[in-house]
């Protein structure tokens, strides 16, 4: 019993603190967006790569659906996108990771 009461405790904070968090971390994300993704990626597009945009269906193709899939992608670049890993910080990178995923999941 002592178990089952600490386990959902856990899960109380952890679910209660992730919610609060992301509704900041998505208003931080769409800035960071903005300021350093929208030139080739606005409205979830891709203006170098058409095929490649970061709606829904795609991102699922390539694997790109998780936070740690794009954090990955933005710190470290792929084909023609730039790495921002030394440009920005890795909560920046968070920020924007899931917004990305929030946007991409709400249709852009």
């Amino acid at each position: 019993m002592k178990l089952i009461s600490t386990i959902l405790l856990i899960f109380s904070i952890i679910f209660t603190d992730t919610q609060s968090m992301l509704a900041a971390d998505l208003e931080a994300g769409e800035q960071i967006f903005t300021a350093n993704c929208a030139a080739c990626h606005a409205g979830g597009n891709n203006a170098i790569m058409p095929e490649k945009t970061l709606k829904d269906d795609i991102l699922a193709e390539n694997g790109m659906n998780s936070i740690s899939a794009i954090t990955n992608q933005v710190k470290n670049g792929k084909n023609s996108m730039p790495a921002f890993g030394g440009r920005l910080a890795d909560e920046d990178i968070d920020n924007v990771a899931n917004y990305v995923l929030n946007q991409s999941e709400q249709g852009w």
